[in-house]
């Protein structure tokens, strides 16, 4: 074998594992939005995919890696807004209302995915893990930034943390949604919700 054809031949089968594990990818994102994680198998993962149950395990041993592979094609197409606009408010209660916009509008649009993953994170550690890894210790900094500027000097700075909490959450925006509140309404309830507290 000459010393040409060797490189190239390694780079071509690197090229064609990187698509498998695409496909691999994109499948069980796929599932995921149609059934939940909980639902998704294996051995449908490999079928929309192309390729055996064992070549999933071998480009993703752990249940985690997958999700964590996952959540990273899905951020990829679908990014989180830009709070960079919101967080420039140099008022809080202004700063949290549009932040919360952003957010909702955010959460509506995902809705169906994120839904599931919300839902399923219960039934399967390896997501719910991956979800405190990520998701949600980027929720509880952006819960501590929006916290500042709120005057909760008389001892009501627990309150008003935890309330930023609730006001984050999706199943929060979920259960406004389902009242009939659009997305700007609800955060400027949220907002007036965390507001109250710091008075």
């Amino acid at each position: 074998m000459s010393s040409e054809k060797r490189p190239y031949e390694l780079k071509k089968r690197a090229e064609q594992q990187d698509a498998t594990r695409l496909r691999i990818v994109e499948a069980t994102a796929a599932l995921h939005e149609e059934v939940g994680p909980a639902r998704t198998t294996v051995s449908e993962i490999a079928r929309r995919a192309g390729v055996q149950r064992p070549t999933v395990y071998a480009h993703f041993p752990e249940e985690q890696q997958l999700f964590g592979a996952c959540q990273a094609h899905w951020m990829s197409k679908h990014p989180p807004p830009d709070l960079g606009p919101a967080m420039a408010d140099p008022d809080p209660a202004g700063r949290l209302r549009k932040a919360l916009a952003a957010i909702y509008g955010n959460y509506r649009k995902t809705a169906p995915l994120t839904g599931k993953i919300m839902r399923d994170r219960e039934l399967l550690p390896a997501l719910d893990a991956q979800m405190r890894a990520t998701v949600d210790a980027q929720m509880a900094a952006l819960a501590d930034g929006l916290s500042i500027g709120f005057d909760a000097s008389d001892g009501r700075a627990p309150h008003v943390r935890a309330m930023m909490g609730v006001a984050l959450d999706f199943w929060a925006w979920k259960r406004l949604d389902s009242q009939g509140l659009n997305t700007e309404d609800a955060a400027a309830l949220m907002t007036d919700a965390v507001s109250c507290l710091s008075r």
